[in-house]
């Protein structure tokens, strides 16, 4: 009896717990929407927290006029998607052949790619290599540069790993190709860990920040993040004098209304996908993690 109420303790205080993190993690959300959808004179006496006060939709009637967010929105998708293909098929193509013990040299390569993981070029010689390649203003210098993740590709390796030996060997027998054996048989048995890191890669791509500030000069070529960088810095470059003249509005639109809806309309796209694919996320990343 002891131990039956001391596991419904801890199960109590666990949700509590966890109840109390969901909250303190949802409520910086729910105050940046609150914002967006608040009238300025709320917003300026303080009173908005995390419940919209003076509902008002004129923040999002005022971005969503800027043809230029629908650009940058428009290429972050074709920049995400094109990134995510990309690194996914570099992934797999690194992580599936160094699984093989036969393979030659295959320590000193996987040394060599984790190797990467603790020691970078830095900023400056990324930014020279870069433009030796000739790849500022383009899309592709958003690219190359992380087209591959070691420790993505060591979570696709020990996946590989859990897969048994004797689905590949029986394929051999029965005269499987390599690629026969990895498009028929591995890949297949992999949804889980692919979608999964799928989602890293473009989640990463799609709130990726400081490589499109360092190599993109171009509006034209601006990710949605760099986006509303440009709107928060004109925003912060409001004078007093404007302040006060907003401040005689009846109804005015202030800046960080304007940067709060700038800042959902950039979030709701990768939220939408969340829920779709989150059943995959634990039987993608702790299957990898069991070694038979």
């Amino acid at each position: 009896m002891k131990q039956k109420n001391a596991g419904r303790l801890f199960e109590s205080l666990n949700i509590t717990l966890l109840f109390i993190l969901a909250v303190l993690c949802l409520a910086p959300l729910l105050h940046i929407v609150s914002l967006s959808l608040s009238s300025g004179t709320e917003i300026t006496s303080g009173r908005v927290t995390i419940f919209p006060r003076g509902f008002n939709i004129e923040s999002y009637q005022q971005m969503l006029q800027d043809v230029s967010m629908f650009r940058s929105l428009l290429f972050t998708v074709v920049l995400t998607v094109t990134f995510t293909v990309l690194c996914m098929l570099m992934t797999i193509l690194a992580a599936y052949p160094l699984t093989k013990k036969g393979l030659k040299g295959r320590k000193f390569i996987l040394y060599f790619i984790v190797l990467t993981m603790y020691f970078g070029g830095g900023v400056i010689p990324d930014y020279m290599l870069t433009k030796g390649l000739h790849l500022l203003n383009s899309m592709w210098a958003l690219i190359l540069p992380g087209l591959i993740s070691p420790f993505y590709m060591i979570i696709m390796m020990s996946f590989f790993r859990s897969i048994p030996q004797g689905l590949e060997e029986a394929a051999e027998i029965d005269g499987a190709s390599f690629n026969g054996i990895l498009m028929r048989i591995i890949l297949p048995l992999s949804v889980p860990v692919l979608v999964t890191l799928s989602l890293f890669y473009a989640v990463g791509r799609w709130n990726g920040f400081s490589d499109s500030l360092y190599y993109i000069t171009d509006p034209k070529l601006y990710p949605l993040q760099l986006k509303l960088y440009q709107i928060v810095m004109n925003s912060m470059l409001v004078g007093q004098d404007a302040a006060e003249r907003l401040s005689q509005l009846e109804n005015p639109i202030l800046p960080e209304s304007l940067k709060a809806a700038s800042i959902i309309f950039s979030i709701v796209p990768i939220v939408i996908v969340y829920p779709w694919l989150q059943k995959y996320f634990v039987t993608g990343t702790m299957l990898g993690s069991v070694k038979e």
